[in-house]
């Protein structure tokens, strides 16, 4: 006997009810990108390994730990799985010339995919949906992405205590972090042995990972250490407060975090996430920044850059508990028939009604009429569409409200499509 199939962990299925609710939220995050004048780009799901190797860093934990890579046995070809599309967006700009007539405003969704420990929120391939707006070198850039993000977490009815948490910091510029950096490292060898496994090894390669560090034994001694914003120099600080009065300007809410870091020493200037803790341990549902370097590093002309990804699933989660599960999409009519030579003419008049934009369901078996009723019941359709022996021979179908007000009704079935017909013209 052959044994069960299971997907892999950490992959997991979006069954009907749930694809619904992703269907939802993706529309209403392509309507709010759009009005900010973002196109939609699409980039492979596998690339070259070097693609993201040069971007994030061969020391880093995506890179060492995390990446899904692979030969490719056919031409002897590196491979990954895209473990974040930052990278991706940037190769793709480079290699067909996006900027060649100015900046660009770019999003996408799509899965990404990293090796580890699956939980709530969390999972070995998982969505994002991101924007990486390319050539902008302006403070207000960045403000106009948190306004983005703002504004769709309201459209998704985050408002409230569902609203995640802005939090903001800068990085500076690389010689401002080079001087925080010394002094981080200085820092962490005075106090080598209170260090983890993980920090002491981060601590030859990228000491500001150490901040990262979620072992509570740590969390006194990075509390203690060197803040980022002590090191910042006179063009990071003006960024900075241009970037904070178009804030205060909208009324946006914020919290300034001196803790709040990129592992990945592309990023400059401002990092911002938004935190939520109604899922759990305090979650990122959305994180950002800008990486003014990375178009440059990837071998493109020296472009300025910012950018967001949005974790989809912790996103859907908190608009899930906020709002409840969406209703199931339900049809508008469902066709019965039942009777000698009714499916026939049944079945053409579910395509001349679709022809009309109505979501219709037909039941192509020979089930019993009782038994199509509670199809339809179920399905929540608004109408029952019924057409036996007798309106077949007609060219009638009986129409049945099943929900709210109106009387059942036998009719030509031109008069129908007529009716159809009218409403579509009033809809136009």
């Amino acid at each position: 006997m052959n044994s069960k199939l299971s997907a892999v962990k950490g992959m997991n299925d979006l069954l009907p009810e749930q694809a619904e609710v992703w269907e939802q939220v993706e529309s209403k995050v392509s309507e709010v990108f759009r009005q900010y004048g973002y196109r939609p780009i699409r980039t492979p799901i596998v690339e070259s390994t070097p693609v993201f190797v040069r971007a994030i860093g061969e020391v880093t934990d995506i890179v060492e730990k995390e990446m899904y890579s692979f030969t490719d046995a056919l031409n002897g070809e590196a491979l990954t799985l895209r473990p974040e599309n930052t990278a991706a967006v940037v190769r793709a700009a480079i290699e067909h010339n996006l900027l060649y007539d100015g900046p660009r405003r770019l999003w996408y969704f799509g899965p990404m995919f990293r090796h580890e420990r699956p939980q709530k929120g969390r999972y070995r391939q998982f969505h994002q949906f991101g924007v990486e707006a390319l050539g902008f070198d302006q403070p207000e850039s960045d403000a106009e992405q948190i306004f983005m993000v703002t504004r769709l977490f309201k459209a998704l009815g985050l408002t409230g205590s569902f609203a995640p948490k802005l939090q903001l910091n800068s990085l500076g510029m690389p010689e401002d972090r080079a001087r925080h950096r010394e002094a981080l490292v200085q820092y962490f060898q005075s106090h080598h042995s209170q260090l983890d496994e993980d920090s002491q090894r981060r601590l030859g390669s990228n000491p500001l990972r150490i901040l990262d560090s979620k072992n509570p034994e740590m969390a006194e001694l990075i509390r203690l250490a060197p803040q980022l914003p002590e090191f910042l120099g006179e063009h990071a600080k003006h960024f900075q407060q241009r970037l904070l009065k178009s804030l205060e300007d909208q009324g946006i809410a914020f919290e300034l975090n001196p803790r709040l870091v990129r592992g990945l020493d592309y990023y400059n200037l401002t990092v911002f996430e938004w935190v939520t803790d109604r899922l759990g341990a305090q979650a990122t549902v959305c994180g950002g920044g800008r990486y003014d370097s990375l178009v440059e590093r990837m071998g493109g002309k020296p472009a300025a850059a910012t950018g967001f990804a949005i974790g989809a699933e912790r996103l859907i989660l908190l608009v899930q508990e906020a709002q409840g599960l969406a209703s199931p999409q339900a049809p508008d009519a469902y066709l019965i028939h039942f009777g000698q030579g009714a499916c026939e003419p049944a079945f053409k008049l579910a395509e001349q009604l679709r022809d009309r934009g109505l979501k219709v369901v037909f039941d192509p078996g020979q089930t019993s009429a009782k038994s199509q009723m509670k199809k339809a019941d179920s399905s929540g359709a608004d109408l029952a569409l019924l057409i036996g022996e007798d309106e077949s021979l007609a060219g009638e179908v009986t129409v049945k409200p099943l929900r709210g007000q109106g009387q059942q009704a036998t009719m030509p079935v031109s008069q129908l499509l007529a009716t159809m017909d009218r409403r579509e013209q009033d809809h136009a």
